[in-house]
């Protein structure tokens, strides 16, 4: 499909598309993980519009190699006040930004996209299909297609605001620098933690995929976060000489560029996925109290290395912050550590 110049005539019976697009996302980092597949598209159709991302700081290495401009956004600290939302706007207009895209859809992302449209600018908010999603977790998906992807549902909304331009196509690999020097046979990645219980892999079962991870690579990498999930990579690096523990070695771009050299990652229904997806690096996936058709699978990763139970229970919730019924999130049980070292040598033709 040929190129479209910002000046010429956009969908929706507009004659003109924006020309400096303010996209909105914050948090959380799944999702704003998931932002770079639809710009790239964005702007591979309009290669001189200007976007700028509102978002924080620590989240710029998701958009490495992306022509965008950023706008910092601290919601703990000076823009936590809903006042300054509106302070902001005035700013936002002031740089000449044109049209908003808010792809986050909470209370202050709505605030701020107020405060704009009373300043003349035109605003668009996602549709996250929130009904049809909680009619998923009460049917369990039964009878029902996938839903619509949330990469997808970013595009809609700048698609609303006039712009024409095909779905994303899938990442593709493409050489990164290796923040751990040259490799050497097989590397794989383990991301066993989540922020919600209902999609983390149980310790124990952490502790027996990772004595079976190890024998099929030169190294296994161990992602996780600060506190008792740095404390447990920790260990099964003391305990086997190729593991290397990551918490503390690299930061977000680091990580992506090693996620980048590596052979295959497993991983639940959390960042680490996501931060692969951006590389096109092969994903076994564990889900438990989520599901993937929900629209949170990583953008154009192959569903072969999805793994999840069929329980009568599952999904329970959307984000995998509802309280096991149970009590216990039996569901990430039952997937077992035999059966995610099968699929990763099914990945690396062992």
């Amino acid at each position: 499909m040929a190129r479209k110049n910002n000046s010429e005539e956009g969908g929706n019976g507009r004659t003109s598309v924006p020309r400096h697009l303010l996209v909105i996302r914050t948090s959380a980092m799944g999702d704003v993980a998931m932002l770079p597949h639809a710009l790239r598209a964005l702007k591979g159709r309009y290669p001189d519009l200007k976007i700028t991302v509102a978002t924080q700081p620590q989240f710029k290495a998701f958009f490495k190699g992306l022509d965008v401009d950023f706008l910092d956004v601290d919601v703990r600290g000076v823009h936590h006040p809903m006042r300054k939302m509106w302070i902001l706007a005035s700013e936002m207009r002031r740089r000449g930004v044109d049209a908003v895209a808010d792809v986050h859809g909470v209370l202050r992302s709505r605030i701020f996209t107020c405060a704009m449209h009373l300043h003349g600018i035109s605003i668009a908010r996602i549709d996250k299909g929130r009904k049809e999603k909680e009619q998923f977790i009460e049917t369990g998906g039964r009878g029902m297609a996938p839903l619509r992807h949330t990469v997808l549902r970013y595009c809609d909304v700048f698609r609303s605001l006039g712009f024409e331009f095909d779905d994303p196509a899938p990442a593709v690999r493409t050489p990164h620098p290796n923040p751990f020097g040259e490799k050497h046979g097989v590397w794989l990645g383990f991301a066993p933690f989540s922020a919600q219980p209902g999609k983390t892999y149980p310790e124990d079962l952490s502790r027996e995929l990772v004595s079976l991870l190890v024998k099929e690579c030169e190294r296994l990498f161990i992602h996780s976060g600060g506190g008792a999930e740095a404390a447990f990579a920790a260990e099964m690096e003391r305990l086997y000489p190729n593991v290397t523990a990551l918490f503390g070695k690299v930061r977000f771009d680091g990580e992506i560029d090693l996620i980048a050299n590596l052979d295959c990652v497993v991983s639940m229904d959390s960042l680490v996925m996501h931060l692969a997806s951006l590389v096109a690096t092969p994903v076994v996936s564990v889900w438990g109290a989520t599901h993937p058709s929900l629209g949170f699978h990583g953008y154009g990763l192959s569903t072969e290395g999805i793994l999840q139970p069929d329980m009568p229970c599952r999904p329970c919730s959307v984000f995998g912050n509802r309280p096991c019924r149970y009590g216990d999130f039996r569901c990430m049980r039952e997937i077992s550590p035999e059966a995610v070292a099968a699929k990763v040598r099914q990945f690396l033709g062992h």
